[in-house]
């Protein structure tokens, strides 16, 4: 069936990323669309990731991933994918392979501005944006940017909109990052999957939720383990006790295990028991001054 113009078109940027450091891939999107997380952004651990816009043809993203599941690459991925759609010319795609390649199409009835960059390990972009210099930002911006992939990714969209974005505003966005075994429980490849659907600032708020995300879900680094000194052991019994964890009775270990336990922060517990992880410290601090 043909794709009508009646049918409201995906008009977006987003960035497509793989981190050869840790075999990360992922994407990054925003749009004056509802619910864009829902739609473009598809990723599979050890096999790519795709990004598909623009009256989006979403039997791309598994059509997509399964070829390159086959060995195809992504401008393979890409030929074959265009070649069968009767309406190749409305659509945008990004797609990032597992060894870093990249490749990106953009339809000659993509609405203005509508372009696209690719270098090693990325694919950016977008249409229906105040200008060029959106899709440049970004790609300068993700080969600049430092840190974990889903961190350089939500930098890079940062940057798109900073620089002007879609034209017509702003209302979803989304982050998903696939690794092997890294989703809860090791039982899936969903590291990352983050979606804003309505918002007025939606890349603020996916910042935000990114950031709980860490705090929850993120491994606690080896490097944030702060001894437990005389100081910060009255710090952790002061808040303790204002946010009402420690009476007279209790030891200060547990009751700062019940607010682990209540906060859901028992994967930032770490094995010793003569530190506390700096994260954790923050947190337990700035919920005692709320």
């Amino acid at each position: 069936m043909n794709t009508s113009r009646k049918e409201r078109s995906v008009s977006t940027f987003s960035i497509v990323g793989y981190d050869p450091k840790t075999d990360e891939l992922g994407i990054a999107v925003q749009s004056k669309f509802l619910g864009v997380g829902a739609i473009v952004p598809w990723a599979k651990a050890g096999v790519g990731a795709i990004a598909t816009q623009s009256y989006a043809n979403t039997s791309y993203g598994s059509k997509g991933l399964d070829l390159l599941a086959r060995g195809k690459t992504a401008e393979e991925t890409l030929a074959l994918l265009i070649n069968e759609d009767a309406d190749r010319h409305l659509r945008q795609v990004g797609i990032v392979d597992a060894k870093g390649r990249a490749a990106s199409f953009t339809g000659q009835g993509c609405y203005e501005w509508a372009g696209s960059m690719t270098g090693h390990c990325f694919a950016v972009q977008g249409n229906l944006l105040v200008s060029e210099e959106t899709v440049k930002t970004m790609a300068q911006k993700f080969v600049q940017a430092t840190g974990s992939l889903a961190e350089r990714l939500l930098l890079t969209l940062e940057a798109g909109q900073c620089a002007g974005g879609d034209r017509r505003g702003k209302q979803s966005a989304a982050l998903l990052i696939v690794k092997e075994k890294g989703g809860y429980g090791g039982f899936n490849d969903r590291l990352i999957d983050l979606r804003v659907d309505d918002h007025p600032e939606p890349i603020q708020e996916l910042k935000r939720i990114f950031e709980l995300q860490q705090l929850y879900f993120a491994k606690p680094k080896e490097q944030d383990q702060l001894p437990l000194t005389d100081d910060r052991i009255s710090i952790i019994k002061s808040s303790l006790h204002s946010l009402g964890y420690l009476s007279l009775t209790q030891h200060w270990r547990d009751a700062l295990q019940q607010f682990i336990a209540t906060e859901n922060l028992e994967g930032r517990m770490g094995t010793g028991t003569q530190t506390i992880d700096r994260v954790v410290f923050s947190f337990l601090q700035k919920k005692a001054k709320e």
